[in-house]
């Protein structure tokens, strides 16, 4: 098992590696020149070459990599192109709230798609399971700006009980908190729910087909006992990744949630970090939220081969 750690560290780190390379070859060939843009389009051109010296951009693209990559490893993300401030700064203050939205929904929909999901897997092929089904796929296919929006229209526009703009502010009242992010963690809520409730139905339902689960019922196990016993543990490996690959999604893919409800999040960060060409503001994001989604995935494969009972049998043989 630590052979099988430490190779899954080793993989991941060169994977950020590749990944921190492809960050900034990609904002590398962002259009436009960042300079002219700070300075406007009635800039002189030698003080635009005075600030391409000023901020670095004269440089080899090779020394600039090595350069972000030494920083990054010592903690210095660099320092904003348009609002002069450090990055580490401006990441800590957006990341606080990306994170609070990320773990409510976590908490909300983790357990509610689970139950979802094995009360549809115990009843598979009946019609509760049918409208069920139809329910979820139909949701996982909504996009996010949608049920964003008929939110608004429905709680903020007509009903007004809730505020449309989700603006938090450190130290604000916690009944004005809950408020502002009741839109946008409703909104998480529904997508993510559905999409790990289709999921854990699929896997349950496979597992309660296995030759196991007949002789469990032929021996008068419970049917509760057979779910939580025997299926479910046979499932935690693959829903422990399909987890994590929709928390890494909450992190890093919920761009269009936070610019719908202006919620101050890292995403709406980076999407208006793009929209400057603040270079080093889009590759500190970026890397955040490529080493959360390697870090998330690399802890399923753990825990998925501790509960792999293969791994077990080759363990002990």
């Amino acid at each position: 098992m630590i052979r099988f750690i430490a190779k899954r560290l080793a993989a991941g780190f060169v994977l950020l590696l590749v990944v921190s390379l492809l960050i900034f070859v990609g904002c590398e060939m962002l259009p436009g020149d960042v300079a002219q843009i700070m300075l406007g389009q009635s800039a002189s051109p030698e003080n635009v070459a005075a600030l391409r010296i000023e901020l670095g951009l004269n440089q080899p693209a090779p020394l600039r990599y090595l350069g972000w990559l030494w920083g990054i490893l010592h903690g210095d993300w660099g320092v904003s192109m348009t609002s002069r401030l450090p990055v580490a700064t401006m990441l800590s203050e957006r990341l606080s709230n990306t994170l609070m939205l990320a773990g409510l929904t976590t908490l909300v929909s983790v357990p509610l798609a689970l139950l979802i999901g094995m009360v549809l897997a115990v009843h598979k092929g009946s019609r509760f399971d049918r409208i069920g089904t139809i329910a979820i796929v139909g949701l996982c296919a909504t996009p996010e700006f949608l049920v964003a929006t008929i939110g608004v229209l429905i709680f903020s526009i007509q009903l007004r009980w809730l505020p449309a703009i989700s603006y938090v502010t450190p130290g604000a009242d916690f009944l004005v908190l809950v408020k502002s992010m009741l839109l946008p963690l409703v909104t998480m809520t529904i997508i993510v729910t559905a999409q790990l409730a289709r999921m854990t139905r699929a896997v349950i339902g496979n597992i309660l087909t296995q030759p196991y689960i007949e002789t469990a019922r032929l021996k008068g196990a419970r049917s509760g006992r057979i779910i939580m016993v025997h299926a479910l543990r046979n499932a935690i490996g693959p829903l422990i990744n399909i987890i994590a690959m929709n928390v890494a999604y909450l992190i890093s893919g919920v761009v269009i949630v936070e610019t719908i409800f202006a919620f101050p999040g890292l995403a709406r960060l980076m999407a208006d970090a793009v929209q400057a060409r603040d270079l080093p503001l889009v590759q500190a994001c970026a890397m955040i939220f490529s080493a959360a989604y390697i870090g998330l995935i690399m802890l399923a494969d753990i825990v998925a081969r501790l509960f792999d009972s293969r791994a077990d049998k080759r363990t002990f043989t």
